[in-house]
């Protein structure tokens, strides 16, 4: 077999792809994974989390040692018999080990294949890895809810088909692709260029019914030599900006589409949780905050909204996505709620507030335009807002572009006058 090699910077690095999962009851599957990798060039490293039995073959972590970093040991979980305790030592144990291996330098990439158990105790060492690393899981439960394994990482599922249970002609077909594309990442892999590391990173929340808004500011910022990272607000979205800014990868922020409180105040699917719209201001980041698609509650198909709420104004995006208007009184608390979490940070905050409609929708002579929920809003925003904090009023609707250039304009003076401070 042909071999291809990754990068000669890669290799003198130490870089590998970490293997994680149960060599006791998976250990020909991964024995099988770590194979193709090797054939392709590329090193491997690999952690047992079973607690069955022996492994099929040595590991460079052994379960014992996993167990340990989890707060037990292989004997006390194998005499407990308990399979819920031994999947949470297990899982805390092989996030600990793989934190530990990436500060020493070691991890390439990140590979995990499994069961529920599986997923699960493979999911939270991939989650503790830092975004941009390559991260695969092939999992029997990939095809279903996926959002407690990926969490607001850049883990990639790939659904196993049939069960992970040896090597036959569809499992070998699988895990080949599986291992041949952790192979691509890392060989395909540019290292960061210096000019890269010194580009200042921002973070604009868009939605469909902001859009015309985000792309604006996010071309005008890119025209001044920032790189701009858009967020789906789809409460993953969210989440995945608020850990970013946490994490120091963002330095400033257009959060023209705060849209996931609604979510999170009514009962959305769309909910960000309750720290949302809080990262900036502990992080002390410039940011400038606007109300996109606060007119705005999502659901899904029709027939998935709570009966509660059959009253209602709906309007139906698309098939699988049903957005339900905002009350006055709903608007009065997202408001309260709005203000309150700015002035509880210490960010260089603008808050600017068009007062012609906050989406799309929300127009004269669209569904959801709403003259009185938006002065709803507007007032509540004004009267717990802290006094130095500015609140720029802008006469037209949230996607006009006058709007998008305020945003930009006032992002870019804040930066500025960060810098200089």
């Amino acid at each position: 077999m042909k071999r291809n090699h990754i990068p000669r910077e890669l290799i003198m690095m130490g870089k590998k792809v970490v293997l994680i999962g149960a060599l006791d009851t998976k250990g020909q599957e991964f024995q099988f994974v770590k194979d193709r990798l090797q054939a392709c060039g590329i090193e491997t490293f690999v952690v047992d989390t079973g607690v069955l039995g022996d492994p099929l073959f040595q590991p460079d972590v052994t379960a014992d040692e996993v167990a340990r970093a989890g707060g037990s040991s292989i004997e006390a979980l194998r005499a407990g018999n308990d399979r819920g305790t031994a999947v949470a030592v297990m899982t805390k144990g092989a996030a600990a080990i793989v934190i530990a291996l990436e500060q020493q330098g070691i991890v390439g990439a990140a590979f995990g294949m499994g069961g529920t158990a599986g997923t699960t105790v493979a999911a939270k060492a991939l989650q503790a890895l830092p975004i941009g690393v390559p991260k695969l899981l092939v999992s029997t439960v990939a095809s279903g809810n996926t959002r407690p394994y990926v969490g607001v990482k850049d883990i990639m599922m790939m659904y196993s088909v049939i069960d992970i249970a040896g090597i036959n002609r569809l499992s070998r077909r699988i895990l080949s692709n599986a291992a041949h594309c952790l192979a691509g990442m890392l060989q395909h892999m540019e290292l960061e260029q210096e000019a890269e590391k010194d580009k200042v990173t921002l973070g604009i929340t868009m939605f469909g019914v902001t859009t015309p808004c985000a792309t604006r500011v996010r071309e005008l910022l890119e025209e001044k030599g920032y790189d701009v990272l858009v967020f789906h607000a789809t409460g993953t979205g969210g989440m995945a900006m608020e850990a970013l800014i946490k994490a120091g990868y963002i330095q400033g922020v257009a959060d023209i589409t705060t849209t996931e409180l609604a979510d999170h105040l009514v009962g959305g699917i769309f909910d960000a949780g309750p720290d949302r719209l809080e990262a900036a201001g502990i992080a002390r980041i410039p940011q400038v905050v606007s109300v996109g698609a606060l007119d705005m509650v999502n659901f899904g198909e029709p027939e998935t909204v709570p009966a509660a709420f059959k009253d209602r104004l709906f309007y139906q995006h698309n098939p699988t996505t049903t957005l339900m208007r905002t009350t006055v009184s709903e608007n009065q608390e997202l408001g309260r709620i709005f203000a309150t979490k700015l002035n509880e940070g210490f960010a260089p905050t603008i808050v600017v507030f068009p007062k012609a409609g906050v989406s799309l929708l929300d127009m004269d002579t669209k569904p959801f335009d709403g003259k009185a929920e938006r002065e709803a809003l507007y007032a509540s925003i004004k009267q717990h807002l802290r006094a130095d904090i500015p609140m720029v009023d802008m006469e037209q609707d949230i996607n006009d572009p006058a709007v998008a250039d305020m945003i930009a304009d006032s992002l870019l003076k804040l930066l500025e006058t960060n810098k200089r401070g």
